[in-house]
């Protein structure tokens, strides 16, 4: 297994998320800042947006038109000229806080959702994954899920596969032509490990980041995993391929607790580093 290292890019966040390589930059949310950002490869920044709600999941429709997440209110914003404009309510669809979304090519997104309000500390329940279509149409596509986390879309689109936090696993499904998910299986065990946000590579691998054991590493379909990041005594929360030759891996880091991250501790960073295999483009 190959052991890698991080290089700091930049710090001073509160809590990021949603990290996604777009038009030569780094579009990341700082979920507890309330803010839509674009990093630089020089690691200086531009606030996009402000979101009051508590920004989280990006992605881009065919058109280029930007995605974000509101988590609190439950609703999927298009960024257009600076401004929110909403885009779809989910409010009716889920049971938490909504979180990570992953874009298809026909500008559908999918998006997760805690299942349960995690900063009061209520018991975990099943959640469920829903498909937004490029309309605004909403609709359950999977259920039963443990924490749906981040997501990738492989096999040419025909595979779906979320992380299920705190299930400690991969999970995939067969996605099709519409956009509809079924059977519903494990992609990779992770034993102690929390997957939270993830990215794809051409060779297959997933880049996934544990939360709760502060390492990043690629994981193959079974669940071989091949390298490892270890980040120790901070949080890895999530990570995307990116750079001008698809081999770098952005790494969105926090050093602090659960609790820590709704008091707003600036305690979150930018780290990279370099790999062996280019990005697959998803998320």
């Amino acid at each position: 297994m190959a052991e890698l290292k991080t290089e700091v890019l930049a710090e001073d966040f509160i809590f990021l998320e949603g990290p996604r390589w777009h038009d030569g930059c780094l579009w990341t949310s700082d979920m507890w800042d309330y803010k839509v950002l674009k990093v630089k490869s020089d690691g200086s920044r531009e606030t996009v947006v402000e979101v009051p709600n508590r920004p989280s999941g990006l992605g881009f429709l065919p058109d280029g038109t930007p995605l974000v997440v509101s988590m609190a209110d439950r609703k999927l914003y298009r960024i257009e000229r600076g401004t929110l404009v909403q885009h779809a309510e989910l409010a009716p669809f889920v049971t938490g806080d909504i979180n990570d979304l992953v874009m298809d090519e026909a500008g559908r997104a999918y998006v997760g959702n805690f299942g349960c309000d995690l900063m009061a500390g209520e018991e975990m329940k099943p959640a469920d994954l829903v498909c937004v279509e490029r309309d605004g149409r909403v609709r359950t596509v999977a259920s039963n899920l443990v924490f749906p986390n981040g997501m990738v879309i492989m096999d040419g689109g025909r595979t779906l596969v979320a992380a299920e936090t705190f299930g400690n696993r991969l999970a995939a499904f067969d996605r099709a032509a519409d956009g509809s998910l079924s059977n519903h299986r494990v992609y990779a065990e992770m034993g102690q490990m929390t997957p939270d946000g993830i990215c794809l590579d051409q060779g297959g691998g997933i880049w996934v980041s544990s939360f709760l054991t502060d390492e990043f590493v690629r994981v193959e379909a079974g669940g071989r995993i091949t390298d490892r990041i270890a980040v120790q005594d901070r949080r890895a929360v999530a990570c995307q391929l990116g750079g001008d030759d698809g081999r770098t891996l952005f790494c969105l880091t926090f050093e602090g607790h659960m609790e820590d991250i709704a008091g707003r501790k600036r305690a979150g960073r930018i780290e990279t580093a370099r790999v062996a295999v280019p990005t697959a483009g998803s998320p």
